[in-house]
């Protein structure tokens, strides 16, 4: 048994956010029906390296999901959908604001439907406000949020982290805000609709920003690899051409850290003591540490590091993730088998529950796999499901 065994979801997302967060919850046990445009489908299967015409990005984002499609612009797809509604738990759905209630979807109007109905909407800017109406993607998000601005080298431009990383963190607040309202709804026996905008989600991790301009004036600028105002922690470029990770921002931790280094005379300094002091002495420090890290190659710097505890490690490449023993002892990385007899490594369920842990039950989907067997759910005859595909309404790949 799963921990969200039982749970009902309707997945009405398309590309990154509304189907990472359905892709979370179909991990932990959810039954997910993803409602996808016939034909085409979900725009994520042409994303990224393609195999066999699909993305191999659609094993990971639709595994354990079941493919309904339908042309949401018919009403009788619409009808479809609130069938489905009385039975299911959430809905989820990361269009533009005003789309749903464009095909006749209003979540007010599905929770008269089914009252214990949960809807999570996640957009660009939210339901609400100035911008609500503007096209948003992540990385629009991702610069409004804040993290854009610090993502560079001082003086140069600021770059993108490199993922879609404003679509997940998006994701994720919208399952906190799932799992929040099903356990509210254990008290009301009533749903709610959860807004969720991707330039909020990534302003709620920028940590001591806006409190710091708020109280000081203090505007943050790009630091590179560096964290401001926390010392001494950076990326030093060791003797084979490789960069070492060194965070060396605990009291204590300095300390071993300097000793390390043959500078105790910097170890021991009253100024250098707490992390204030060391701050103001940045420019110092992290050129004691870029002289010693110069003399050793990576591996070497690493292996002194964690003899005296200090945090450290290696930027790594994605070939460095799928060779690392620790990703495998975690069960981070999983094969599977696709229906052509390939085998694929993919990202293992995560977060770790010791009792009811999450599984890879089912591969992604093909476009409309599902069709038939979900209309009959709801109670359609065979007779009914062929005109619905013989008009477009429903598609069967």
């Amino acid at each position: 048994m799963e921990p969200l065994s039982g749970l009902k979801v309707i997945e009405m997302g398309q590309l990154i956010a509304g189907p990472f967060a359905a892709k979370t919850l179909a991990d932990f046990g959810a039954d997910v029906v993803k409602i996808e445009p016939p034909k085409l489908g979900d725009a994520l299967r042409k994303w990224r390296l393609l195999k066999d015409g699909t993305s191999i990005w659609w094993q990971v984002q639709s595994r354990n999901k079941r493919s309904l499609s339908l042309d949401l612009k018919q009403t009788e797809a619409q009808e479809i959908v609130r069938a489905l509604v009385k039975e299911s738990d959430v809905l989820i759905e990361n269009f533009r604001p005003g789309t749903l209630e464009g095909w006749g979807l209003d979540p007010q109007d599905l929770l008269k439907i089914n009252p214990r109905l949960i809807v999570l909407r996640i957009s660009g800017y939210g339901q609400t406000g100035p911008y609500r109406d503007k096209p948003g993607f992540g990385v629009v998000a991702e610069a409004m949020g804040g993290l854009r601005h610090l993502t560079a080298e001082p003086g140069r431009v600021p770059v993108r982290v490199g993922i879609s990383i404003g679509d997940t963190l998006a994701s994720l607040h919208g399952v906190i805000g799932i799992l929040l309202a099903l356990q509210e709804r254990h008290q009301s026996g009533e749903g709610q609709v959860i807004d969720i905008a991707l330039y909020e989600a990534v302003f709620n991790c920028m940590e001591s920003l806006l409190p710091e301009y708020s109280a000081f004036g203090e505007v943050r600028q790009a630091a590179g690899s560096a964290l401001p105002g926390i010392a001494p922690t950076n990326a030093y470029l060791c003797g084979d051409a490789g960069y070492v990770l060194v965070a060396g921002n605990g009291d204590s931790i300095f300390k071993r850290l300097m000793k390390l280094i043959g500078r105790d005379d910097l170890g021991n300094d009253p100024q250098l003591e707490n992390n204030e002091g060391r701050v103001k002495r940045v420019v110092e420090l992290d050129q004691a540490i870029g002289e010693w890290a110069k003399t050793l190659t990576t591996d070497k710097a690493l292996e002194a590091l964690d003899a005296v505890a200090v945090p450290a490690g290696r930027i790594y490449t994605v070939a460095d993730i799928a060779q690392d023993p620790h990703y495998k002892a975690r069960r981070n990385i999983e094969t599977i088998q696709m229906h052509d007899g390939t085998k694929v490594e993919v990202p293992g369920v995560i977060p770790k529950l010791s009792r009811t842990p999450g599984s890879i039950r089912t591969l992604a989907p093909d476009i409309g796999q599902n069709t038939d067997e979900i209309l009959r759910g709801i109670g359609l005859s065979d007779a009914q499901i062929a005109s619905l595909k013989e008009r477009g309404i429903a598609f069967t790949k």
